[in-house]
């Protein structure tokens, strides 16, 4: 996403200033072009020589200095930029953004451009709490300037409390949202993942081996290209991605009823979790003894959620996997008809870099009228953009119905 966009990086005098080498080097090792400014304040926290080095890109620190090619600089940088980020924000930057005040190269360019403004704060909490920082946020916010929120923890000056700057991983995630195009708008896009737990005493359960990945790899890229997205997930180790309403569940009974409870406001539903197929009949209120050498549990079947949803989706897009072991395309086929979907994603167990826990994956997007579209081997989030693609297709053709 962010391959040859041009990044300005505005870096002010705090503390935080030292987690823009962090932040450089995601920005490049997704390909972006990088340009850094730094206000004066800033090389006293960390040296231009460090960044310049990560960027592979001169860094600008003084207004009145001229390019090899006698551009000014804040005019030039301004043109160029695909967004600007302002990481970290100081009190001070902020207010003089939000005052008109252009008195250093980098207000002087934030004011020169009309690419998109990403300003991340980072202060001391009695200072980010501030009733004027606040007013100028709004301010800001009002006239197009997007912020992120300021992290909660520790802070340099050993208060607790809102100032940190936010992780460099988010804050690169909202750069790719705020560069992508919002073709998934209109849509209220529902999604499940990972696995569930189904429990036969207050210790042991059964489940299986599914890490959440391609789910949570569906609710990142369909936030970004501008969905309003929900995700109900089972236990996983993943963080809950930004910008989504999440719903965390255990079992297939308690994520049928999250499920149930949010469809009405969906547009898609995507059901990328591994329900279980069975759950212990009998749940014993206390551990189960070793004892004898054998242990036998009965089991019952787990509510068919996707079934249930097809049963009532109306106008709704619904998309399921299969996870198959043999006769994949034959066995993914008869799911989508028994089950009432409009797409089905394939993908073969075994398969070098293909399944659970992997962040790549090998699939067949299968549509109702036998299409079949066959992808390589791709990473999760690359496999998630190829299926919102074919969902924006089937809603533009019934759009036109």
């Amino acid at each position: 996403m962010l391959k040859d966009k041009n990044i300005v990086l505005g870096i002010t005098g705090g503390i935080a200033a030292y987690k823009a080498a962090e932040l450089t080097r995601e920005f490049v090792k997704r390909g972006a072009k990088v340009k850094i400014i730094m206000t004066s304040n800033a090389t006293r926290f960390i040296t231009p020589l460090t960044l310049q080095t990560l960027s592979g890109n001169p860094v600008y620190t003084d207004m009145f200095s001229l390019s090899g090619d006698w551009d000014i600089h804040h005019i030039s940088l301004a043109q160029s930029a695909d967004i600007i980020v302002v990481a970290p924000a100081t009190y001070n930057i902020i207010g003089k953004i939000a005052s008109g005040i252009a008195d250093d190269l980098l207000s002087t360019t934030v004011t020169a451009t009309r690419a998109p403004v990403l300003i991340c704060p980072a202060m001391n909490s009695n200072m980010y709490d501030n009733p004027i920082l606040r007013s100028n946020i709004d301010k800001l916010s009002a006239l197009g300037y997007l912020f992120m929120d300021a992290g909660l923890g520790e802070l340099a000056c050993k208060a607790d409390g809102f100032g940190r700057l936010p992780d460099p991983a988010d804050i690169v995630e909202e750069v790719e949202t705020v560069l992508t195009q919002k073709d998934l708008k209109e849509h209220k896009i529902l999604i499940t993942a990972g696995p569930t737990r189904e429990s036969f005493d207050p210790v042991r359960y059964i489940s299986n081996h599914s890490s959440g990945k391609m789910g949570y790899a569906l609710a990142v890229m369909a936030r970004r290209r501008g969905a309003d997205v929900t995700l109900v997930s089972g236990p996983t180790s993943l963080p809950v991605p930004a910008g989504v309403k999440f719903a965390g569940v255990s079992s297939a009974s308690e994520m049928r009823d999250a499920v149930m409870e949010r469809v009405e406001e969906a547009t898609v539903i995507i059901k990328a979790a591994a329900v279980a197929d069975f759950r212990p009949s009998i749940v014993s209120d206390s551990k189960m003894k070793k004892g004898a050498d054998r242990l036998n549990i009965s089991l019952e079947r787990t509510p068919d959620i996707i079934s249930e949803v097809g049963g009532r989706k109306g106008d709704r897009i619904l998309v399921g996997f299969a996870m198959e072991t043999e006769n994949l395309t034959a066995n993914a086929r008869d799911k989508m008809k028994a089950k009432g979907m409009d797409l089905i994603v394939a993908n073969e167990l075994g398969r070098p870099g293909s399944g659970f826990q992997h962040d790549t994956n090998i699939v067949k997007i299968i549509d109702k009228s036998g299409n079949i579209e066959e992808l390589p081997l791709m990473d999760k989030r690359d496999v998630a953009n190829r299926i919102l693609d074919r969902i924006l297709e089937i809603s533009g053709r019934k759009g036109r119905a």
